[in-house]
C-alpha cells in the first residue's frame, strides 16, 4: 500500500514543477520581448492599411518567412538573433496589412477584427494562464502538434491553389485548435526547463499568436458575410 502511495506521488509531482530561477527569467524575457513584437508587428501592419500596400504574394511571403526563421535560428544566441526577430515580426505585420485591408472593405469588416483580436487574446490569455497555474507537462502534445501542422500547411496550400473556400476554413478552424495546443507547449515548455532561449520562445508564440488571430479572422470573416 505504501509502495503504491508513493507511486501516485511520483506521478504527480511529475505532472507538474516548480517554476526555477533560470526558467522564470526564460519566461520574463520571453514575455518581454513578445509584448514588444507584437507592438512592432501592429505598428507595421497598420502602416501597412494606411500606405494600402500590396500584398507579396504567396512566393515571398513564403521565402520570407522561412529565410528568416532560418536565420533567427542561426543567431539565436546573439543580439543579432533579436533584431532578426523583430525584422520578421515586422514583415508579417506587413503581411497582415492587405489582409486587414481586405477585411475592412467587408460588410462589418471593423467589427469582425475587433472580434478577432479579442478572441486571440482572451485565448492567449486563458491557455498561458492554465499552464502556469498548473504548471503539467504538455511534451506530449508535440508530435501531434508537429504532425497536425504539416497537414495544415499542405491542406492549406491545395486550398490556396486549388480554390476550395470549404477547405481554407476547414484548415482555419484546425489551425485554431492547433495554435492553442501550442500556446500551451510552448508556456509549459518553458515553464518546465525545456526551452532556455527567450529568443526562439519568443518566436514561437509569436507565430502562433499570429496563426490564431488570422484563422480567427478568417472564421469570422466568412461569418459575418451578408
Amino acid at each position: 500500500m505504501n509502495e503504491r502511495t508513493q507511486q501516485l506521488r511520483s506521478h504527480a509531482q511529475s505532472a507538474t514543477t516548480v517554476i526555477d530561477g533560470a526558467a522564470h527569467r526564460v519566461l520574463r524575457n520571453t514575455y518581454m520581448l513578445l509584448s514588444l513584437c507584437l507592438g512592432f508587428s501592429a505598428t507595421v501592419a497598420a502602416a501597412s492599411v494606411a500606405f494600402g500596400l500590396p500584398n507579396p504574394g504567396i512566393i515571398i511571403t513564403l521565402v520570407g518567412f522561412y529565410g528568416m526563421l532560418w536565420l533567427i535560428n542561426r543567431n539565436r544566441d546573439s543580439g543579432t538573433g533579436v533584431l532578426l526577430l523583430f525584422a520578421m515580426t515586422g514583415f508579417m505585420g506587413y503581411t497582415l496589412g492587405p489582409i486587414l485591408t481586405h477585411t475592412l472593405h467587408m460588410a462589418h469588416g471593423a467589427q469582425t477584427i475587433m472580434l478577432a483580436l479579442g478572441g486571440t487574446a482572451a485565448t492567449f490569455t486563458a491557455l498561458s494562464a492554465y499552464a502556469l497555474i498548473s504548471k503539467r507537462d504538455m511534451s506530449f502534445m508535440g508530435g501531434f502538434l508537429m504532425v497536425g501542422m504539416i497537414v495544415a500547411i499542405l491542406a492549406g496550400l491545395a486550398g490556396l491553389f486549388l480554390q476550395i473556400p470549404a477547405l481554407s476554413l476547414a484548415v482555419s478552424a484546425v489551425v485554431v485548435l492547433l495554435m492553442s495546443g501550442m500556446i500551451l507547449f510552448e508556456t509549459s515548455n518553458i515553464i518546465r526547463g525545456g526551452e532556455t532561449n527567450y529568443v526562439m520562445a519568443t518566436l514561437s508564440l509569436f507565430v502562433s499568436i499570429f496563426n490564431l488571430f488570422t484563422s480567427l479572422l478568417q472564421l469570422l470573416g466568412f461569418a459575418s458575410r451578408d
